[in-house]
């Protein structure tokens, strides 16, 4: 196969998992519900809270594959956020049972096939790399038996009483300049600070928990963090697009710190699906972002500035 019928081949691929993935998503918010936030409702009351994680290697999953992990515990039930592929329930001592239907995640690398290579040594040009994205099917471990004890039985949930103080000392780590004060929850760009209200101005405390980490994921888009385009004015693509990474990233705190996640923005939800309707690839860049944000935010070092007061005059600005 040529470079170009290879090129040809992998964009085609890539372009199908993207519809596949923005289509589903798409289906749940036309449908009302939002898939960063849907596998703590009702119907799902007994699934862990926590982002899923593979239960041979410990890690993580992170990006669109945790909003494709959580559709799938709201959809079958399943009580645990752990994954493994069929492999690794053998290399544990287990196997997936007979019949069951696994999960398909995603994994995306580039590579330069050996003819283009060859070309680029003949025409003195640089190769030039094909990006893809690979299938991977994986099971919940509530699809496996004879697994060991320790990977077959969720962890405990957090204690409630050290979420808030959790959740404090996690700002304050971060060093973002974190006000509370006013009547409205807003991050500035320019000087660079979050302003959230007294945690009495919300109807139930922890709410103001779940802003702080929203507004503290526009935070993370500043030039001396992680540099996303912030530029995006109130009603614009731009804007829909940096909130629905916010809301996201909020979603991935709330979940690695035991706090069921909300929608603070659900007004946003028609130029959210603007932006996926026009943008195959936007949900998946989107939860990659939010993910790197939730990386920032829940493994920064422990430091101590002080979080201060103060009136909201500032226009909100993301």
């Amino acid at each position: 196969m040529t470079f170009q019928s290879n090129r040809g081949h992998a964009v085609a691929e890539r372009s199908s998992l993207y519809d596949e993935i923005t289509g589903k998503i798409i289906a749940e918010l036309e449908a009302g519900r939002f898939p960063w936030v849907q596998p703590w409702g009702t119907s799902a009351a007994n699934a862990s809270l926590a982002l899923p994680k593979n239960a041979s290697t410990q890690r993580s999953y992170t990006g669109i594959n945790v909003l494709i992990l959580w559709g799938a515990v709201i959809e079958r039930g399943y009580s645990t956020q752990a994954w493994v592929t069929y492999r690794q329930a053998l290399g544990l001592g287990g196997n997936v049972r007979k019949g069951e239907r696994g999960s398909t995640v995603v994994y995306a690398d580039r590579f330069v096939p050996n003819d283009e290579k060859k070309r680029a040594r003949e025409t003195g040009e640089d190769a030039q790399a094909i990006p893809f994205l690979k299938r991977f099917t994986v099971f919940n471990i509530e699809q496996c038996e004879g697994l060991p004890a320790e990977v077959a039985t969720s962890g405990p949930a957090p204690a409630a009483g050290l979420i808030e103080p959790q959740v404090e000392k996690l700002i304050k780590a971060t060093g973002v300049p974190f006000r509370i004060g006013g009547d409205r929850a807003f991050y500035v760009p320019v000087p660079d600070y979050v302003q959230v209200p007294p945690p009495q101005a919300y109807f139930e405390t922890i709410n103001w928990h779940r802003t702080a980490l929203h507004e503290l994921g526009h935070a993370t888009g500043h030039g001396s963090r992680l540099a996303r385009d912030l530029s995006g004015s109130f009603g614009s693509k731009k804007y829909a697009f940096e909130e629905l990474v916010a809301e996201v990233n909020a979603a991935f705190c709330c979940a690695a710190l035991g706090i069921v996640p909300t929608v603070r923005h659900a007004d946003y939800i028609g130029s959210w699906l603007e932006v996926l309707r026009e943008d195959n690839r936007a949900i998946v860049r989107a939860a990659s972002q939010a993910s790197k944000a939730a990386d920032w935010i829940l493994n920064h070092s422990l430091a101590e500035p002080t979080i201060r007061s103060h009136s909201a005059t500032e226009k909100r600005a993301a």
